[in-house]
């Protein structure tokens, strides 16, 4: 039978539950390339190893000490003390709100406006490629920079925003200080990291629809199908992959996010996030224990939305 291994009959190999892996290799030569995929991969889960999981333990054993910076005392276990000092903390659940609403406003921003520059992008007109090209400046500019320039464009008396949506267009108040008041000083962030991060997204889904084949929307041309149930009905399903590749990692930048709202608010209440929360918790008040438990949320936060994302985005496998 070509499910049974020679010198075990079907009988014993039943009553023992002796199963083949799935997918393992069968014959020494795809056993031997096996070991040697094993082998080029080693290096590289090593390096993993070490600045991923390393300290991603020592961050958790970190969260549940009593630890601080240039103690001289012993660290001690103080359990979950940490996580319930975070609970009860007002400035962590802000900090908490505000990164949520970043996330969640960046992020979606992002998505939409992201597969609307990928498909312009991927249809066929002249000057395309000087497009594609133009399309990555905001993204190439480094973060601070882009911040810091930013900052000085929402300037109240000299920044380019007030004088063209306030004095030229009359749609706001020439006098409003976006970054100083608590209403807006949060979406003028959001806003930046949209400039900045769209064309990262929309490079992320223009990948994903060059390998859509092209026939596909030939078929459907010849039935008749319209623009809108041709993007619908194929464009967005074979595009989950893509998607949710992109919603991944946006995520991840965007709930972790430090400095483009440092460099514009530093530690404001009105915008900081849970990494600036962190981060003032271990370097300003030396609170290493805490400010690790405060990183340890933000990874399990993450976590959740990676869950979320594969749940809701279903890929099929290809078989």
């Amino acid at each position: 039978m070509a499910n049974s291994r020679p010198g075990v009959s079907p009988t014993a190999t039943g009553s023992t539950n002796v199963r083949l892996r799935e997918g393992a290799p069968t014959s020494e030569w795809n056993k031997a390339r096996e070991r040697m995929a094993w082998l080029f991969v080693a290096p590289a889960l090593l390096v993993v190893l070490i600045v991923a999981i390393y300290p991603l333990f020592k961050t958790v054993q970190l969260s549940f000490t009593n630890a601080r910076l240039a103690a001289t005392r012993e660290t001690e276990w103080v359990g979950f003390e940490n996580y319930q000092r975070l609970w009860n903390d007002d400035d962590f659940w802000n900090a908490l709100q505000n990164t949520l609403v970043f996330t969640i406003a960046s992020v979606g921003f992002e998505t939409l406006l992201g597969m609307i520059v990928a498909l312009t992008i991927h249809s066929n007109f002249k000057g395309r490629g000087l497009v594609r090209t133009s399309m990555l400046v905001p993204w190439a500019i480094p973060t601070v920079v882009s911040a810091q320039m930013w900052k000085w464009m929402y300037h109240d008396v000299f920044g380019v925003v007030n004088d063209f949506f306030g004095g030229k267009l009359g749609i706001m108040d020439p006098d409003t200080a976006l970054l100083a008041n608590t209403s807006t000083s949060l979406p003028a962030i959001i806003a930046v990291d949209v400039w900045k991060t769209t064309p990262f997204m929309a490079l992320l889904l223009l990948a994903g629809l060059q390998i859509i084949p092209g026939d596909i929307y030939e078929s459907s041309n010849i039935d008749g199908a319209s623009k809108v149930r041709q993007f619908f009905d194929m464009t967005l399903p074979l595009l989950k992959p893509a998607l949710l590749v992109a919603l991944i990692f946006r995520t991840m930048d965007s709930f972790r996010v430090f400095d483009v709202i440092y460099v514009m608010k530093g530690s404001s209440q009105d915008t900081m996030s849970v990494a600036i929360y962190s981060q003032n918790l271990i370097f300003d008040r030396n609170f290493l224990g805490r400010g690790s438990a405060a990183a340890v949320v933000i990874f399990l936060i993450i976590a959740a939305f990676v869950v979320v994302y594969t749940r809701l985005v279903k890929v099929e496998e290809m078989g």
